[in-house]
């Protein structure tokens, strides 16, 4: 018997340092030539808070023109603004480290999950994550629904782990974690690991913890919500605290932040989520066309994981705003399930889909080089100097075909060879090109340098305070107060001497104004379209 508990304990420290070896190669992966990528897109929202912050210093709300911003509390900015303090400054890495180091937890915690199992199931269920083009793309940005995901999954596994592998039962970490949701995301951040958690109380008939759970877990978000009310009215005012409530409850349940289908979550992840979610929804489909006879712990796991997958996306049908990125804190749920086949080897379905599985993951090399191939005839402007990356996907189609004929290794081989093509690709090619089209940094940087030698007020004409304009003040080092025009009648009323920034395409529709008689100072490209700056003078 002592023998016996001495070797549960080795396994269960082998695993522990197995899982942190792997969160440690997943961060590595997340963060390679991560530093000075310029923002483009969403993360010129974040940066700028976090450049905000570097410039006056901690506040409850983040803030964009020194005012507090309505949408989201300044947690997630917190870290970005610590992580950035050693640069004395906002880039790539201590931006989109947070994101990494979520994506690394939920790597570590997915093979601590599955490896007492089958370590193959583990293995297979994070090459499925890492996959996720969703995942990818989220976890090389400033990403706060990846954090969710990661507080989502941790306190769905410390649940689990109580029950099934001898671990404490952690209820006050549980309860930091709800309130570290609730920072990083909001309401939202709170209700959705308490639904995933209470999903696994339900199914497993344990009802005097569900109901406990959820009754605390209903108060705590009374808390916060009031906390998070009053901290508004404190930052902003009465009129702050109403954006609050429209902002982050009342804005997505309505619609007024946009509106999808019911089904939007079930039907588009099968692009936005594939592999795992498709595989997913065929590993379940095989599951009951088998109809085993006996629930073992692996399959109870999975059963645990498809409630509270299920619950996710039930739960985030009901607001109108629907957006693909709420629903990562699904995905390591799906992709679970979808390495499952691996786990149970009786089964002709189970048999049929790890065939498809595995042809996937040996053609994956190839096909990225056809189509890297193929796009570089299409655009041979953009795509360039595609060498390196050729001979990297076809060193691990070499790797993946030779694997094929080794069968205890068969799997694991070619899945990850298929992720370091993926990622290969992502990284070397598709960001490069991205930030080089949408890139805001040259004209906004060159037309602040203009506006430093003959000072005066700078107009951004229909750009949106909250919108184009985040994009050209995330590249001015200092503070800056822009007027904001949206007609023609406003920049004739403009008092000169001012610049204005604006669209190719609104400058050359102002036919009958005397705007269209000036000369640009200078023109360019700014967020993939062509801008112009004027100088009005007297």
């Amino acid at each position: 018997m002592v023998f016996h508990f001495v070797g549960c304990l080795t396994v269960d420290a082998q695993i522990r340092r197995q899982s942190l070896g792997a969160g440690l190669l997943a961060l590595l992966l997340f963060m390679a030539g991560v530093y000075q990528q310029t923002a483009i897109g969403f993360d010129s929202r974040f940066v700028l808070f976090a450049q905000e912050m570097l410039r006056h210093g901690p506040t409850v709300f983040p803030t964009t023109y020194g005012q507090p911003y309505a949408d989201y509390s300044a947690i997630s900015t917190l870290f970005v603004w610590l992580l950035s303090l050693p640069f004395g400054q906002v880039n790539a890495f201590s931006a989109w480290l947070p994101s990494a180091l979520a994506g690394a937890v939920i790597v570590t915690l997915m093979y601590r999950l599955l490896a007492p199992y089958s370590t193959r199931w583990a293995l297979l269920s994070i090459a499925l994550l890492l996959l996720t083009n969703t995942f990818v793309t989220e976890t090389r940005a400033v990403s706060l629904d990846l954090m969710l995901a990661a507080v989502a999954f941790s306190v769905f596994y410390l649940g689990y782990a109580a029950d099934h592998f001898d671990a404490p039962r952690r209820w006050l970490l549980i309860l930091a974690l709800l309130l570290l949701g609730f920072g990083v995301r909001g309401p939202i951040g709170l209700v959705v690991p308490t639904g995933m958690l209470c999903s696994y109380f339900l199914l497993n008939r344990q009802w005097q913890r569900l109901f406990a759970f959820g009754l605390v877990a209903a108060g705590l978000l009374v808390v916060c919500v009031g906390l998070l009310l009053l901290l508004a009215k404190l930052s902003g005012g009465p009129a702050f605290m109403q954006d609050v409530i429209r902002m982050q409850f009342m804005g997505r349940m309505d619609g007024s932040e946009g509106v999808s289908g019911s089904l939007y979550y079930f039907t588009s992840s099968m692009g936005n989520y594939a592999l795992a979610y498709p595989l997913a929804v065929l590993a379940l489909a095989a599951i009951c066309l088998t109809n085993p006879r006996e629930a073992g712990p692996p399959l109870r796991l999975v059963q645990y994981c498809a409630a509270a997958g299920l619950i996710v996306m039930l739960g985030l049908s009901i607001p109108q705003a629907k957006k693909a990125r709420y629903l990562l804190p699904m995905l390591p749920m799906a992709a679970i399930i979808a390495a499952y086949p691996f786990q149970v080897m009786q089964g002709r379905w189970f048999g049929v889909l790890r065939g498809l599985m595995q042809g996937l993951w040996l053609v994956i090399p190839g096909l990225l080089i056809v189509t890297l191939m193929v796009g570089q005839r299409r655009f041979p402007g953009v795509l360039t100097a595609l060498t390196p990356i050729l001979i990297v996907l076809g060193a691990l189609q070499v790797i993946a075909l030779a694997a094929f004929f080794r069968p205890a290794w068969r799997a694991q081989a070619m899945a990850f060879c298929a992720v370091l093509g993926l990622w290969s690709v992502y990284i070397l090619v598709f960001e490069p090109v991205e930030r080089q089209l949408y890139d805001s940094r040259s004209f906004s940087r060159a037309a602040f340098a203009l506006v430093q030698q003959e000072p005066a007020p700078l107009v951004l004409y229909g750009m949106g305070k909250d919108a184009k304009a985040i994009k050209f003040m995330v590249n001015i080092e200092q503070d800056l107060q822009p007027v904001f025009t949206e007609s023609p009648q406003e920049l004739e009323t403009l008092k000169t001497p001012v610049w204005v920034m604006m669209d190719q395409g609104d400058y050359n529709a102002m036919k009958d104004t005397s705007l269209r008689l000036l000369e640009p100072a200078l023109t360019g490209r700014f967020d993939k379209n062509d801008y112009v700056l004027l100088h009005l003078k007297p």
